[in-house]
């Protein structure tokens, strides 16, 4: 997976997440200590986000993000 590819889903499953809560960008921004300039780039997909900030974002959202091992794709044995 691409880092686009990736940030793209990112960025969908905030945005669903965001609205299944009823949260505006807004209000998401305010309980995450964000501007919702960057809540509104976490779900355009920009590659270029801050992990702290977009940490804050998933946590407010009941989310995580996991670092697992690769499918057939990792280049390590």
């Amino acid at each position: 997976m691409s880092s686009r590819e990736f940030t793209e889903s990112l960025g969908a499953k905030v945005r669903a997440r965001r609205g299944s809560l009823s949260l505006s960008q807004s209000d998401l921004a305010d309980l995450a200590g964000v501007s919702e300039r960057f809540v509104r780039f976490v779900e355009q997909g920009k590659t270029t986000v801050q992990l702290e900030p977009l940490l804050a974002v998933l946590g407010t959202l009941g989310l995580e993000l996991k670092v697992q091992p690769a499918g057939k794709q990792s280049k390590l044995p």
